[in-house]
């Protein structure tokens, strides 16, 4: 039975300003530049197109007219399982890194190949290096310490010109370090991004997953199949996102003159105060919490420095500013 339309608001406002995701799905433009979502798209209890958000293959088809629509990638697949992240929120991601370095760089946003950025952890969806060079003509640096993941980055920068050149994927072959064996000692990156495994086990990976699901459908669904899908180590880090973020910032400190702004995303509120602490213990000279909010769920992204002021200057003076 049909129930009464809802008014629904023409843009999500919690997403950022810049974000091309910020209105609702135009499900006509992207059923005519992706034929493929057409058998997927269906009018739902309000008689609005919609697809369903617990079906993975729906929610790959349309991340591939997303894909295609707004950021003019022909070809975009991912193995099957693997992680297929929604692209709102990753967008979002970017903006904000981009944010950040206007309030480093004079209030002026740096574009081009003269910002280098390092995804830990880029996946087999490549989405950040996707929308990175994209939207600011960024370079990106892509680790994983999954070889399929790395094959597959790779094979989708092989096939869209846009990526060609401006992405590195690169295989990090000790699953307990993030920069090395990956960046070199003189090496330097203007900064990170990672969005961190958040489970401790697979089975609260399932937990968490059989809740989402059960919302999307209003009812108790008892079968773990994850509508975004996940590896293991995609989802999933002994002590959790706590420990995995926590080693991260201790190893970025041993590259403390690499990078300007090291950053992750942070899941977890509690988790926060541990990781100022720790920052503060290893004289991390700033750090930045920017908060992030698509739906019902927040989040936020954890940024921080080891360089001095006077190196900061020296930094974007001769890294970003437009030579003369």
């Amino acid at each position: 039975m049909q129930q009464k339309k809802k008014e629904l608001p023409t843009v999500k406002p919690k997403l950022h300003p810049r974000n091309k995701n910020r209105e609702r799905y135009n499900f006509k433009e992207l059923k005519a530049c992706c034929p493929e979502l057409v058998s997927f798209v269906k009018l739902n209890l309000y008689n609005d197109e919609s697809i369903d958000f617990a079906n993975p293959e729906a929610v790959k088809v349309l991340n591939k007219a997303i894909l295609k629509y707004h950021y003019g990638i022909e070809s975009w697949d991912i193995p099957e399982g693997y992680l297929c992240p929604p692209i709102p929120g990753r967008a979002d991601y970017i903006h904000y890194m981009a944010d950040l370095l206007c309030r480093s760089n004079y209030g002026k946003i740096p574009v081009g190949e003269k910002v280098k950025c390092m995804d830990v952890g880029v996946g087999a969806n490549c989405i950040y290096p996707i929308i990175g060079v994209n939207e600011y003509g960024w370079l990106f640096i892509g680790s994983d310490i999954d070889p399929i993941s790395i094959a597959n980055a790779n094979k989708i920068i092989s096939v869209n010109d846009t990526l060609k050149g401006n992405v590195e994927c690169r295989i990090q072959n000790n699953p307990k370090d993030f920069f090395y064996n990956v960046i070199s000692k003189d090496e330097i990156i203007d900064f990170t991004i990672c969005n961190p495994p958040f489970h401790p086990t697979i089975k609260e990976a399932q937990t968490g997953t059989l809740r989402k699901l059960s919302n999307l459908n209003k009812q108790e669904i008892i079968e773990p199949v994850r509508n975004f899908g996940g590896q293991f180590n995609e989802l999933c880090y002994k002590g959790g996102e706590e420990r995995f973020v926590g080693n991260m910032i201790r190893e970025s400190k041993k590259f403390s003159k690499n990078c300007f702004w090291y950053t992750t995303l942070v899941a977890k509120q509690s988790h926060l105060k541990g990781f100022y602490d720790l920052l503060n213990h290893l004289e991390a000279t700033e750090v930045e919490t920017i908060p992030m909010g698509q739906g019902n769920k927040t989040s936020r992204i954890v940024a921080w420095s080891f360089l001095t002021k006077d190196e900061q200057k020296i930094w974007k003076n001769s890294r970003w500013q437009e030579k003369q």
